[in-house]
């Protein structure tokens, strides 16, 4: 192996480790290369873009020159410190990639050599606004160390170290390049840290004590883990995953760190992650809740209150990481796509569809955080007294569901169980926990609801509850029914249901999330979600159904399903958004806050703990 060779043959999306700060994140490939980093937030613009382009569009690369006769690398435990250690023809030598806990926003990269002597190259590209825009870079000397500056507009960064690269003639001076020589027992740091250039440069750091911090910060939070079990290591893991993917000021939380990673290679399903989902983030309260996470729970509830506040009529699917309602979707057409996969997209559209399901996750999930011991405050109660306001006033109208469809709204199945729930979780908080509300009104409601849900929406002839009122289709969205107490795992049009799932949308032993190419293949010329047919099977769909199989009496498919999907993680235990298994690799954005979310639910399943959401670990113990 080369780490100098065809960055393209380099590209798997489980090449890809994560490195993070709570703020932002990286993602470092297997070859040393840093392909992904937006500063200073998630969803701020790239310095580094080669993951969605080429060289030309940013990148950090620092590997051992000459073949590589082995890789490993590795979290240090319960920590998102990556640890890669290659072994040369010449020697050992060990790289340490973090962000900083305690320094906003810092890339650490620490080079020690274990053996012999390797020789190492690093090559440095950078490029502001996705790749767009071409930095003044310079060298200079600050307290005796040399630096190097790089700056555009409001964009700045500062590089540090022993041993920086120099301007590359051969390429104009548009990227640096070096080589440094280390022999055993010796070592030397890189230290990137970003600011706005019309701000002070960021003082040195010390880089010791925020590799010592930031291991250290990394080890309490994942201390407080309840969680235990076959795949115990697992679920540790993916909550970690959620806690990376969690904005450590406002506690929003981002569906994935990446965008327009492609669910179909060389397609056009490619969108921004990088966003708050109402339904995502509920559902990893849930999670959190179920394993201990009380206050990071309160925190994402205090953001919620926050992002929704104001006219109910207002309330969006999604927010920026601090709330922000403006996420307009626009194609960067400069950034020919990882794989080919076009348009690159930022921002995303889905802000402005009606997803009627979105009501149910938040009411559920501050249900949830009731039952954990959360008591509603002046402000979180008749907040979600007005959102109910919504739902009575919403109940009524199609939507464009859980997928987020850019076809014609529908009455989906899914949104209209979801809607049920929120009305279920309303008429509980009056009656079970004293609340003000006319529980009367919305439980008449709910069981008219549910009523048209059995009689529209149920196919009687297949036994099976259909995608959406009038459908011939099923969606793997329907799996949650049972999550949200709307019927048991084991009732028979639950089974019939998943038996019409297992038929019709399996595709090698996976969940699709629905037949993308159904409608084509029935003569109505459109697909149901306005796009060109074909996708990779959807991950959380797949653990959905390892949940469903576990409740429902089918462990041992429920532990061989589970087995196959943990088999698709990489080897730092991520998930992407799909997984082809055509190609045998990842597909959309990582890491994949859903997919991790729906593992940890299926685990639980298997471990026999858990159950209908809204009902806690710790609550289920007391009783």
């Amino acid at each position: 192996m080369d780490a100098w060779g065809d960055h393209d043959d380099h590209r798997a999306i489980e090449d890809y480790a994560l490195i993070g700060d709570c703020r932002s994140a990286a993602l470092v490939n297997r070859t040393g290369s840093i392909d992904w980093l937006c500063l200073p937030r998630f969803d701020s613009p790239s310095v580094f873009a080669r993951m969605l382009g080429t060289d030309d569009h940013g990148y950090w690369q620092l590997a051992p020159t000459g073949r590589i006769l082995e890789l490993t690398r590795r979290y240090l435990p319960d920590t998102f410190v990556l640890e890669t250690t290659y072994r040369t023809e010449t020697g050992v030598v060990q790289v340490v990639d973090l962000m900083s806990a305690d320094h906003q926003p810092t890339v650490i990269r620490r080079v020690r050599c274990i053996e012999g002597t390797v020789t190492m190259r690093q090559q440095l590209v950078i490029r502001f606004n996705y790749g767009k825009v071409l930095p003044w870079v310079r060298r200079e000397h600050q307290a005796g160390e040399a630096i190097l500056l790089a700056i555009a507009g409001p964009s700045a960064l500062v590089i540090r170290g022993a041993h920086l690269p120099r301007a590359d003639r051969s390429h104009h001076g548009h990227r640096h390049a070096g080589e440094f020589e280390l022999t055993a027992g010796q070592g030397t740091d890189l230290v990137l840290q970003s600011y706005r250039s019309y701000q002070p440069r960021p003082e040195p750091i010390d880089v010791d004590q925020a590799i010592e911090q930031t291991t250290i910060w990394w080890q309490y939070w994942a201390s407080r883990c309840e969680v235990s079990g076959p795949y115990a290591e697992q679920v540790h893991r993916s909550l970690l995953v959620l806690r990376a993917l969690t904005e450590r000021e406002t506690g929003g939380i981002v569906a994935a760190a990446t965008t327009s990673l492609p669910e179909r290679f060389g397609g056009e399903r490619n969108w921004d992650y990088r966003f708050c989902w109402l339904r995502d983030a509920s559902l990893t309260l849930e999670a959190l809740l179920q394993h201990g996470y009380a206050e990071e729970v309160e925190h994402w509830r205090l953001w919620l209150l926050r992002a929704v506040a104001g006219d109910p009529e207002d309330v969006q699917i999604m927010y920026g990481l601090a709330g922000e309602r403006e996420l307009e979707e626009r194609e960067l057409d400069h950034l020919p796509g990882y794989a080919g996969s076009r348009p690159v997209r930022i921002g995303n559209g889905a802000v402005d569809q009606y997803q009627g399901d979105v009501m149910g996750e938040v009411m559920v999930a501050l249900d949830a955080a009731r039952r954990a011991g959360l008591a509603d405050d002046h402000f979180s109660w008749p907040l979600q007294r007005a959102l109910l306001d919504r739902v009575e006033a919403t109940w009524q109208r199609k939507d464009s569901g859980i997928w987020e469809v850019r076809g014609q709204s529908q009455y989906f199945v899914h949104s209209r169980v979801m809607i049920w729930a929120a009305l279920d979780r309303a008429v509980k908080a009056v009656r079970e926990f004293g609340l003000d509300g006319p529980a009367d009104r919305w439980e008449q409601l709910r069981d008219q609801l549910r009523e048209e849900i059995e009689t529209n929406g149920f196919d009687v002839e297949r036994n099976t509850y259909t995608q959406y009122y009038g459908s011939r289709g099923v969606d793997a969205s329907l799996l949650q029914l049972p999550q949200v107490g709307f019927c048991e795992p084991d009732d028979p049009r639950m089974l019939g249901t998943v038996a019409a799932i297992e038929d019709e949308l399996l595709a090698d032993g996976l969940l699709l999330r629905y037949r993308t190419d159904l409608e084509v293949e029935q003569g109505s010329g459109e697909t149901v979600d306005g796009l060109t047919p074909g996708e990779a099977p959807f991950l959380a769909c797949s653990f959905w159904l390892v949940e469903q199989y576990a409740r429902s009496g089918r462990k041992q498919d429920a532990e061989k399903l589970m087995d196959r999907l943990l088999s698709f993680s990489n080897d730092l235990g991520l998930l992407s958004e799909e997984y082809d298994t055509a190609a045998d690799r990842q597909a959309g954005n990582t890491p994949q806050a859903l997919s991790h979310l729906a593992l940890v639910r299926a685990a639980d399943a298997i471990e026999g703990t858990g159950g209908v959401r809204g009902q806690s670990r710790r609550r289920k113990a007391r009783e």
